[in-house]
C-alpha cells in the first residue's frame, strides 16, 4: 500500500496548527491543511506491512480500511478513497479531529519510526468530499414499516440512527438539548469541532428521512408509554453524564463549576450570540484552576484561554507520564506518553510555563469569609506499584501548598449515566451503573429496548461510541426483520 518506498523516503508531517498567538482570540478550528501534493505524500508513507494493526482492535475500533484509502490518497483517486471511508465510518469529519488516534499508536510503521499521518489522512479524504459535492443525501429506495426511537444524538445514537435509516426503517432521534449532537455539540468546543460540521451531517441525515426532535425529554415532556407504544425498537444512546465530584471542605464555595457546565454553556453562548448574551461562565480576568487531565480538562484549559484568563493552572492526581512507549505500554497497545495538547501550548504561551501540575491531590477549597472561592489547599502525592498490584499513592509530608483561584473546573471524568429515565424504563443496570446490555448484542432485559455507547460501556472515546451505535443498529434490524446486511 502507498508507495513502496515511501516510508523510507518521506518524513512524517502532522497537519500544522496556526500559532498560539494567532488562534487563542477565535474559537475557529486553527488546523492547516497541507497542499494536495503534500497530503499525498503523507499517504505515500503507508508500507505494505502484511498485518495492518491499524484497523486491528489495537487500532481502529470501526475497523476502517486504512491502507486502502491510503493508497488512494497516493494515487491522487480522492472519490475511491471518500467511498471506501464511508464505508466504515459514519461521520470521518468528527473522528479526523477529535479521535485520540489509536490507529497510529498501532501502525506497524510506528515500530521503529514515526507512524502515518492516518487521522490527518481521514480528516483531508471527508473534508474534500464535501468540497467536490460527493457527500450527498442517499435516500433509501424502499421502507420496511418499521419504527425506531432513538434516545440520545451523541456519535452512538446519530450513528445507529444513520444506519437504521439506511436499512429502510423509519428513524427518530430524541434529543433533550435544544440542539442535535449531544457530546459532539455540546461537550467539545467549536475550536476543536467546528459545530457547522455537526449541523452539516445532522441535515444531510434529515434529508435522508431521519427525524430529529429537540426540546424532547422521554420521561418528562414527551410520556415513556408513548415511545414504548408508538416504536417497534427503542435505542438508549443517553451518553454518560453524571459527573465525578470532589468532595473535599469548601466544595459548595461560589466558583467551583463541573467542567462540562463550562464547557455547554460556552459552546451555546458562542453559537446563539456570540457571546452577546452573556450567558456563560467567563474567565476573563480570572485565575482558573482546573482539576483533572484529560480531553475535558484540556478543552477547559483552552476556553478559559480564549476567555482572557489571568492564568491557568491544571492538577492531575497521577505522576508525569514518559516522553515515549515504556515496557509497561508495549507496541502496539495504546501508551500512556506525555503530550502537550492546544490547551497546554496556548497556556505555556499566555503565562510562559505549563501548567500542568503532576501528583498533586486537592485537600481543601478555600473561601473569602463571604461564600466565594478565593483558593485551593493540595497536597503531593508519591505513587507505587507493586508487581501484579494496582498503583497506589500516599501523601508526602510537608509538601501542603495553596494556590489562589476564582473558578476551579472539576474535569475527572464521569461515573455513568442519569439513572431516573433508566428506573422510568425498568432497564437493568450493571455494577458500575451502566445500562446492562451485552456487548455485541445490545439487548437490554426489555425486549424492545436496546443501549450503546457511553451509558452501556462507561467513559469512552467517539470512534467507541460509532462503533456501539453501528452495532446495535446492525442487532435492532436483525431482531426486527430475522436478518440484516448492515456491517455493524
Amino acid at each position: 500500500m502507498g508507495k513502496p518506498t515511501g516510508f523510507m523516503e518521506i518524513p512524517r508531517e502532522k497537519v500544522a496548527w496556526k500559532h498560539p498567538k494567532d488562534r487563542i482570540t477565535s474559537f475557529l478550528e486553527f488546523q492547516v491543511e497541507h497542499d494536495l501534493q503534500a497530503r499525498q505524500d503523507q499517504g505515500a508513507r503507508c508500507m505494505d506491512c502484511g498485518v495492518p494493526f491499524c484497523q486491528s482492535n489495537y487500532g481502529c475500533p470501526i475497523h476502517n480500511l486504512i491502507p486502502e484509502w491510503n493508497d488512494l490518497i497516493y494515487q491522487g483517486r480522492w472519490e475511491e478513497a471518500y467511498y471506501r471511508l464511508r464505508k466504515t465510518n459514519n461521520f470521518p469529519e468528527f473522528t479526523g479531529r477529535v479521535c485520540p488516534a489509536p490507529c497510529e499508536t498501532a501502525c506497524v510503521l510506528g515500530i521503529n519510526e514515526p507512524a502515518v499521518t492516518i487521522k490527518d489522512n481521514e480528516a483531508a479524504i471527508i473534508d474534500r468530499a464535501y468540497e467536490n459535492g460527493l457527500v450527498i443525501p442517499r435516500v433509501p429506495k424502499i421502507r420496511t414499516g418499521k419504527k425506531i426511537a432513538v434516545i440520545g444524538s451523541g456519535p452512538a445514537g446519530l450513528s445507529a440512527a444513520d444506519e437504521l435509516n439506511q436499512a429502510g426503517h423509519s428513524v427518530t432521534v430524541f434529543e433533550r438539548a435544544d440542539r442535535i449532537g449531544g457530546l459532539l455539540m455540546y461537550g467539545i468546543p467549536n475550536m476543536k469541532l467546528d459545530k457547522k460540521l455537526v449541523d452539516k451531517r445532522t441535515r444531510l441525515m434529515a434529508q435522508e428521512g431521519v427525524t430529529f426532535k429537540t426540546g424532547a425529554t422521554i420521561g418528562g415532556n414527551i410520556k415513556i408509554q408513548h415511545v414504548l407504544d408508538q416504536f417497534d425498537a427503542i435505542l438508549l444512546s443517553t451518553g454518560s453524564t453524571r459527573p465525578r465530584d470532589l468532595q473535599v471542605p469548601g466544595r459548595d464555595l461560589e466558583g467551583i463549576h463541573f467542567a462540562m457546565d463550562f464547557l455547554t454553556l460556552n459552546t451555546k453562548s458562542y453559537l446563539d450570540s456570540r457571546f452577546e448574551d452573556g450567558n456563560y461562565l467567563s474567565a476573563k480576568g480570572k485565575k482558573v484552576i482546573v482539576i483533572g487531565g484529560g480531553d475535558t480538562g484540556n478543552d477547559c484549559i483552552g476556553t478559559s484561554v480564549r476567555h482572557g484568563a489571568r492564568s491557568v493552572v491544571n492538577f492531575e492526581l497521577l505522576p508525569e507520564p514518559p516522553s515515549g512507549r515504556t515496557a509497561e505500554f508495549p507496541w502496539p497497545t495504546y501508551p500512556r506518553v506525555l503530550k502537550s495538547d492546544y490547551g497546554h501550548q496556548e497556556a505555556e504561551h499566555q503565562v510562559g510555563a505549563g501548567p500542568r501540575q503532576w501528583s498533586i491531590t486537592t485537600k481543601e477549597f478555600l473561601g473569602d469569609g463571604k461564600r466565594k472561592l478565593n483558593g485551593v489547599k493540595t497536597v503531593r502525592v508519591q505513587w507505587k506499584k507493586e508487581p501484579g498490584e494496582r498503583p497506589t499513592f500516599s501523601e508526602i509530608p510537608g509538601s501542603e501548598e495553596t494556590w489562589e483561584a476564582d473558578l476551579v473546573f472539576l474535569a475527572m471524568g464521569f461515573l455513568g449515566p442519569e439513572t431516573s429515565l433508566l428506573d422510568q424504563l425498568g432497564v437493568e443496570q450493571d455494577g458500575r451503573q451502566n445500562v446492562k446490555a451485552e456487548y455485541g448484542k445490545y439487548r437490554t432485559n426489555h425486549p424492545k429496548i436496546f443501549a450503546a455507547g457511553d451509558c452501556r460501556r462507561g467513559q469512552s472515546l467517539v470512534v467507541w461510541a460509532i462503533n456501539e451505535g453501528r452495532g446495535a443498529a446492525r442487532e435492532i434490524d436483525t431482531a426486527l426483520m430475522g436478518w440484516s446486511n448492515l456491517l455493524g
